[in-house]
């Protein structure tokens, strides 16, 4: 797990669907709200920009049991805006389920078919996103939607999309492809299955519903048909909101608090460490601008190894306490790490090599990335131990400044990585968001 933590608790991501008006799907019951008004009147949230959590939720359910009618909680009614200058996903925050899928293009499809398919790709997230059905006529000729979301909310689904380095070539734009996809160098915990690595096109999908994520998962594959075949697809989840007390800082499968020390949107310098700024030297690569790179890794974690150590050793391992993420140094989980600061016997209370102190910017020139991870579990291998570790995701407006130096301390004696494995990796730049009427990578595949 590189560099910093990923978790943005305050930033105002989704917004609650707001019409009041009436019509929509209709309903089961006489005088029972429309789903438009459902989403309407699901709270008055949505004025502030940002839903903290879901309130109500066990009267939901006890209404649902007696199949009455009843309003979508504030999880289900929360929706996140397809347009924008940055495209959704990166600064949201951590989504309940998530979906990773890669493509490569089909023999023979350019940037032509390439620009359709991100047009399609693009109106079906926008409806998906808004908690509409996709509007039928689907690339693969079934012309339909799928129904597995027909009664469910927008649950704050974000459908995100990015260029591998690959797909420069086979699109014929070879001379657009910006430096920051060189690709990375190779690090000594890679243990890299090319077939789950890389691709010529990226899609992230989360939402705070299982059933959401995956109907815009098939949204995807069904609107690329014949244009573009998958490559690989992983899941992950997080704690669904209002499944704690309090909006908090995630934790992983190792039980660790990840994600305190990301960057903050109040930040002043937050846009300079994760997009991508106009009006560069090279107008080529203006396509870009309020865009980010996503690298990607699939990393194992070995927990029974893990879960052998007293929980006092994994404090040293990390730096942190495992009870509430408070450095070892002392203070709250949002204290500033004192590097320096020694115990009675004149030993660092955060040791040498620490995963916390390795990846703080203080050790890095300033280096850091926005990490925005999902859990994973694929089940249990043959030996027994299970398959489970962190779909990895961060985003920075240059890798060269923002992982890769990260990664390469960390790779040259952090104490949490013989507890790791890195078994997948991508890189992918990510455009800037869609202008109404615009579909995303428009500004590259028509210019």
């Amino acid at each position: 797990m590189s560099g910093r933590s990923s978790n943005i608790t305050g930033n105002a991501g989704r917004t609650e669907k707001g019409s009041g008006g009436s019509g929509g799907t209709g309903s089961h019951h006489p005088g029972a709200l429309s789903r438009r008004r459902l989403l309407g009147t699901a709270g008055a949230a949505g004025a502030t920009g940002l839903v903290l959590g879901a309130t109500g939720g066990a009267a939901g359910y006890a209404a649902t049991r007696d199949d009455a009618p009843t309003a979508l909680t504030s999880v289900g009614s929360s929706e996140v805006m397809f347009h924008g200058k940055h495209q959704p996903g990166i600064t949201t925050p951590l989504q309940a389920s998530g979906h990773l899928i890669a493509f490569d293009l089909a023999p023979g499809a350019g940037r032509k078919e390439a620009a359709a398919l991100m047009r399609r790709w693009s109106a079906a997230a926008q409806r998906l996103m808004a908690g509409e059905p996709t509007a039928g006529g689907a690339a693969d000729g079934t012309g339909h939607d799928t129904g597995i979301a027909l009664d469910a909310g927008p649950s704050s689904l974000t459908v995100t999309f990015g260029f591998g380095a690959a797909f420069f070539e086979r699109t014929g734009l070879a001379d657009r492809r910006p430096p920051g996809l060189d690709p990375l160098p190779p690090f000594s915990a890679d243990h890299l299955d090319s077939a789950r690595s890389d691709g010529d096109l990226w899609v992230q999908i989360g939402a705070d519903d299982a059933l959401v994520a995956f109907h815009a998962l098939r949204a995807v594959q069904k609107e690329a048909a014949s244009t573009a075949t998958v490559r690989w697809q992983m899941n992950g989840f997080n704690r669904t909101p209002g499944a704690t007390a309090k909006p908090m800082t995630a934790r992983n499968l190792m039980g660790q608090i990840d994600g305190t020390g990301n960057p903050k949107p109040a930040d002043s310098d937050f846009d300079q460490r994760v997009f991508v700024p106009s009006g560069g030297d090279n107008a080529k690569y203006e396509w870009l601008a309020g865009g980010s790179y996503a690298v990607v890794r699939r990393i194992r974690m070995l927990l029974d190894d893990w879960e052998k150590l007293p929980v006092e050793r994994q404090d040293r391992v990390i730096g942190r306490r495992r009870a509430d993420g408070a450095p070892l140094s002392g203070g709250t989980e949002t204290t500033a790490m004192d590097l320096d600061k020694a115990g009675p016997d004149g030993k660092l209370l955060i040791p040498d090599n620490a995963h916390a102190r390795i990846s703080s910017p203080e050790r890095n020139s300033g280096a850091a990335m926005l990490r925005r991870p999902f859990s994973y579990h694929d089940g249990i291998a043959t030996d027994g131990t299970p398959d489970a570790g962190l779909l990895f995701i961060c985003w920075q407006a240059d890798p060269l400044r923002g992982f890769v130096p990260v990664q390469r301390k960390l790779d040259r004696g952090d104490a949490l990585s013989p507890f790791l494995r890195h078994e997948a990796s991508g890189l992918f730049a990510v455009p800037g968001g869609a202008a109404a009427g615009e579909y995303v990578g428009q500004r590259l595949l028509e210019s």
